[in-house]
């Protein structure tokens, strides 16, 4: 699935890759940079995170005169009279006009390095509306966005994750020179598609998959976990033996009516239903007025 994703986004997709300090998802979120501008797609990179001559490392120089770089690294809080992009300007307008600037009549990808420093300085909602907005199309076609998961709130990771179309989360793998990669993946349709892959990314930026992590013994995302035994740690034994579940068996409810009981009540013998009285030697009965004792 990794390759896939990385040969191309859908129009209109959203991909996150979801990293952390113990494994950077940067080298990965450049392989995607070098395969769209060897498709030669227009990208244009919006950098917090790094500097352009960082970024640039490593790409192919034939193709990276289709790289615009819109430098928020240096003045990203606008301290400064002019700065080059600030976090205030990830609105839809302002992104927009960089986008219709420095392309070509083609919709271009968007590349956020990286999304947590903005999440840091703006409301998350807003940030979700405005790539929400971003999604619909227009001078963007796709966004890739990198997301530093441990510097945020899991709401506001949920909240971000749930935009998009895809979420890689890289994680450390067994080796050094190893990651895994989490894909998770919504198709038009809603179908939702995980996956879990080993890989690594040689010096020119290309994707190798070693093999799907269940060949290593790393635990699977979809293995569904083990109930929890309600039974279990109590002071007490809820539980019965084949002895005890027998006798339960055999024992006979008072108020379960067995096969003779029903016969004997809906089949009454003569006599049956009448009343018999026999009068107390203490009984005060008056024959004149029968509910004389009645009276309060």
């Amino acid at each position: 699935m990794l390759p896939e994703i990385w040969q191309g986004a859908d129009a209109g997709g959203l991909l996150v890759i979801q990293d952390s300090a113990s494994c950077s998802g940067r080298q990965l979120l450049k392989s995607f940079i070098n395969a769209a501008l060897t498709r030669e797609e227009d990208i244009h990179v919006i950098g917090f995170d790094v500097s352009e001559d960082e970024l640039r490392d490593g790409l192919k120089e034939s193709t990276t005169q289709r790289l615009h770089f819109h430098n928020a690294f240096t003045d990203p809080l606008g301290w400064t009279d002019h700065p080059a992009f600030t976090v205030r300007q990830f609105n839809l307008v302002e992104i927009t006009h960089l986008v219709k600037q420095t392309s070509h009549a083609k919709a271009a990808t968007l590349v956020i390095d990286s999304l947590s420093w903005i999440l840091r300085h703006v409301s998350p909602s807003i940030v979700c509306k405005t790539l929400q907005q971003l999604k619909k199309g227009g001078a963007v076609r796709t966004i890739i966005g990198l997301l530093h998961a441990d510097m945020h709130q899991r709401g506001t990771v949920g909240s971000v994750c749930h935009l998009a179309t895809s979420v890689i989360t890289v994680v450390p793998g067994i080796n050094g020179d190893e990651a895994v990669a989490k894909i998770t993946k919504r198709s038009k349709s809603g179908k939702v598609m995980q996956d879990e892959e080993i890989f690594t990314i040689k010096e020119d930026l290309t994707i190798i998959v070693q093999s799907k992590s269940s060949q290593t013994g790393l635990k699977q995302p979809h293995t569904e976990e083990q109930e929890a035994d309600p039974a279990a740690n109590l002071t007490f034994n809820l539980r019965l033996s084949d002895t005890e579940r027998e006798a339960k068996e055999k024992l006979a409810l008072p108020f379960v009516f067995s096969k003779e009981k029903k016969t004997a009540l809906l089949h009454s013998g003569l006599g049956s239903g009448r009343i018999l009285y026999e009068p107390d030697a203490n009984d005060d009965y008056d024959q004149e007025d029968p509910d004389d004792d009645l009276d309060v």
